[in-house]
């Protein structure tokens, strides 16, 4: 769950792999990944049965790496890397940081046991805020696992954490996800000036950077209400912004499904107008009146490490700023 968005965006599968659209979460003891490739082809045979492709799953790898098997275990996360899959460490955990910077990880959680003290032992805090400090650094994502209480779900995100799940975020009656938002005291100032553009924030829809613009207007025919799609790399950062009915409106012209239609989409797409997180809403509405000529395009609401977290649309500013 991201804890920014509502959003679900992963599965976290143990006894089997199930079948559906979401990403995977994977638990892989080390001791398997020192075993050599043989010890990974039943892994492998699962996802293929489930029709799971390696870059859909993040294999977080628990267990100990001794000193005598730092070499061969490096071997083995180069080759997971290799296939496609993301990898995940525990922060606290038995692999060595310096491997674990090694390996480029997609992740670093925060265990239960940990998140457990947090509210109550600020000790347990400190090292939470170094494990997220350490992610950064990575540029990682930092996993809270197994949250049980509202209080260790606030300790999580005092701590720097993005993305949670456990007994707390399972789905409620109606099957939808309810994510405990956080306190905060506003100043009679920052009312003025709004809500911060993340209480406002809407899904994004993101393709990877080197889509070509048929795979936008897939992407704009699957839903209606699609006003943008963000062109992203590989660590979510934005790096172009495509405007409905300006995309659409350049295939619309003659010719030009056979100008565009296999060209990266790129060509097509404008600098995205990205505000952080915490911008309060009369802020967002400024920069987004800075160019006359995409004063209503949707702006991309980015986290501290300038990843894409959704958009926000202008016509959403308007009514809460009218509201407050």
């Amino acid at each position: 769950m991201d804890l920014d968005t509502g959003a679900v965006i992963a599965t976290h599968a143990t006894d089997s792999v199930p079948q559906g659209p979401l990403p995977l979460l994977l638990d892989l003891p080390v001791q398997v990944v020192l075993n050599g490739a043989g010890a990974l082809a039943p892994l492998h045979e699962a996802l293929r049965r489930a029709g799971r492709h390696p870059r859909e799953v993040v294999l977080t790898l628990r267990g100990t790496c001794t000193d005598n098997d730092r070499e061969l275990f490096k071997v083995g996360l180069d080759g997971l890397r290799t296939l496609g899959y993301l990898l995940a460490f525990s922060g606290a955990g038995g692999v060595p940081l310096d491997l674990i910077a090694h390996s480029s990880p997609y992740l670093l959680t925060i265990e239960p046991e940990l998140l457990a003290r947090m509210p109550r032992d600020h000790r347990s805090a400190a090292v939470a805020r170094a494990i997220s400090t350490l992610a950064r650094g990575l540029g990682a994502h930092v996993l809270a696992s197994s949250v049980e209480t509202e209080a260790e779900l606030a300790a999580a995100r005092d701590s720097g954490v993005r993305l949670a799940y456990g007994p707390l975020l399972a789905p409620g009656p109606d099957g939808r996800v309810h994510v405990p938002l956080p306190k905060v005291e506003e100043t009679p100032e920052a009312l003025m000036l709004g809500p911060r553009v993340q209480e406002l924030l809407m899904p994004a829809v993101t393709l990877p950077a080197q889509a070509v613009a048929e795979d936008v207007v897939a992407a704009f025919g699957h839903e209606p209400s699609i006003t943008s799609v963000i062109l992203v790399d590989e660590y979510q950062r934005p790096k172009g912004s495509l405007d409905r009915s300006r995309f659409l409106l350049s295939f619309a012209a003659r010719y030009g499904h056979a100008l565009h239609g296999k060209k990266p989409a790129h060509r097509l797409a404008d600098p995205p107008r990205t505000v952080p997180r915490t911008t309060p809403a009369v802020a967002a509405m400024q920069a987004a009146g800075r160019d006359s000529t995409r004063v209503y395009d949707d702006l991309v609401v980015t986290d501290e490490l300038n990843r894409c977290l959704g958009i926000v649309r202008v016509s959403d500013l308007m009514r809460h700023v009218a509201k407050t």
